[in-house]
């Protein structure tokens, strides 16, 4: 069965325009396939940091933090002759 669509009009700049058309002969695919690419990949990147989002926050409302401090004083030992252990939960 094929997949229903929706006709989503936009408006691009030239430059970007003229981009899309030369990856669109070298890559021998329509315009239109590499916007569908390029929306789907871009859905698919909020959708993960969403989700992302989401587990930080439940992960701070059940308490799994490191102290500021422990965070401040490992980054600062980077590149020195004593690097600290990052720190843990």
């Amino acid at each position: 069965m094929k997949e229903k669509t929706k006709v989503i009009t936009t408006h691009v700049p030239h430059l970007l325009a003229k981009k899309l058309d030369h990856f669109s002969q070298t890559l021998e695919r329509s315009r239109g396939w590499i916007v569908k690419q390029a929306i789907r990949n871009w859905v698919e990147l909020q959708e993960e940091q969403y989700r992302m989002t989401v587990e930080g926050l439940e992960e701070v409302d059940s308490g799994h933090l490191i102290d500021h401090k422990d965070v401040r004083s490992w980054v600062q030992s980077l590149g020195s002759k004593d690097p600290v252990e990052p720190p843990t939960i």
